[in-house]
């Protein structure tokens, strides 16, 4: 049996689904359900599951980011969004992100059954029987470079550049973008060349090279400005990347001025 989880904030929807669809008929099962995007997220990576009907617009949550996260994280996963979102660039960048039916509520029973078919029809193309398969390396390196990855690394970055001045971590950027740590980890490393630590002290080094252009700012300030809470590591890390201490280069931009 195909393992379902369905994911929306109206429990009623979720109960609706749930009785009036024949799952057998189609081969599936549903293993669980959840009323929020965070519980989701979290049965999602516990369960594995084959097929996932999902609401995009529920409080605290970033669809695309979400759909973005499962996609990159369980390829072979069918989603299908059930939701009252009508906003048609959200639902063609859902769909370009490898969402299998985008369907509008208040949706017939009909297009659900299509939409569960078409999973199904998915999954069998990609001879999946009940568990979904392990991706092999060279399949792995493509899955890592596909839209779904892009976006995550994208708002990843977007996110680190938002919050480098505080103590940010690894487990912090994954949470925001729907993945596992594990997972973001190794999209960083493929698609900047970098780990998150680098990443982090680049963008925070980069803040500390504009504020060390006034004088009137303390080097220990600006250390903790961007984000060091020691300031002999801000020390190391700035000459690592630049090649020169933090004064060295404030009298350098200086002189030139």
């Amino acid at each position: 049996m195909y393992k379902v989880v369905i994911i929306d904030d109206e429990p009623i929807i979720v109960e609706g689904i749930s009785r009036m669809i024949p799952w057998d008929k189609f081969g599936c099962q549903i293993v669980a359900t959840a009323n929020d995007g965070i519980e989701g997220a979290e049965i999602i990576r516990e369960q594995k599951p084959n097929i996932l009907f999902s609401d995009v617009a529920m409080p605290g949550l970033d669809g695309l980011s979400m759909v973005a996260g499962l996609k990159s994280e369980f390829p072979n996963t069918e989603i299908s969004i059930l939701t009252g979102y009508r906003d048609f660039d959200f639902a063609q960048k859902a769909i370009r992100l490898g969402v299998t039916r985008y369907l509008l509520k208040p949706s017939s029973m009909d297009e659900i059954n299509e939409a569960i078919e078409a999973m199904v029809l998915n999954l069998t193309a990609k001879h999946i029987i009940a568990e979904p398969v392990e991706i092999q390396p060279e399949e792995e390196e493509k899955e890592d470079n596909n839209a779904a990855g892009s976006f995550i690394v994208n708002n990843a970055i977007k996110y680190i550049e938002l919050n480098y001045a505080h103590k940010l971590t690894l487990s912090e950027v994954a949470e925001k973008t729907y993945i596992s740590q594990w997972h973001l980890s190794k999209l960083l490393n493929r698609h900047m060349g970098q780990n998150f630590s680098e990443i982090l002290n680049h963008i925070r080094i980069k803040e500390a090279k504009e504020l060390l252009k006034d004088p009137s700012l303390r080097i220990g300030d600006i250390a903790e400005m961007v984000g060091f809470v020691d300031m002999a590591h801000f020390s190391r890390v700035f000459k690592k990347i630049l090649g020169t201490s933090a004064n060295e280069y404030r009298n350098n931009v200086i002189s030139k001025e």
